[in-house]
């Protein structure tokens, strides 16, 4: 979802990276609950919730220009960091995985140039 907004180009990346990344980390964890191996998955599930819950967070701040923007960014690149770095644990056999690192790190670098 890419929503055009009356912001700098490099806001509207950021926000851009933020709600694809938010969007690919829910596939992720609903794609991981459906797994044969469920307990083996728990934290894949785990830090995918708190990447979308920060990606979320960091979205509404992005799109009212918050002066909060650049701590809620640094914070929202480590939750990216952390849940791809769990997911490529898995990217090999679990393509939603795969798609959720790519996604999470795509994020991480856009909120990176935005943190205070």
């Amino acid at each position: 979802m890419t929503m055009k907004m009356n912001m700098t180009p490099e806001l509207q990346a950021c926000l851009d990276a933020c709600l694809t990344c938010l969007a690919a980390c829910e596939h992720c964890a609903t794609a991981c609950l459906a797994e044969d191996d469920v307990k083996m998955m728990a934290a894949c599930v785990r830090l995918d919730r708190d990447c979308a819950d920060a990606c979320a967070f960091t979205a509404r701040l992005l799109m009212r220009a918050s002066e909060l923007y650049p701590q809620a960014c640094g914070m929202c690149a480590e939750a990216c960091d952390r849940c791809a770095a769990e997911c490529e644990k898995h990217a090999a056999h679990h393509d939603h995985c795969r798609q959720c690192a790519e996604a999470c790190r795509a994020c991480a670098a856009q909120c990176r140039k935005m943190a205070a």
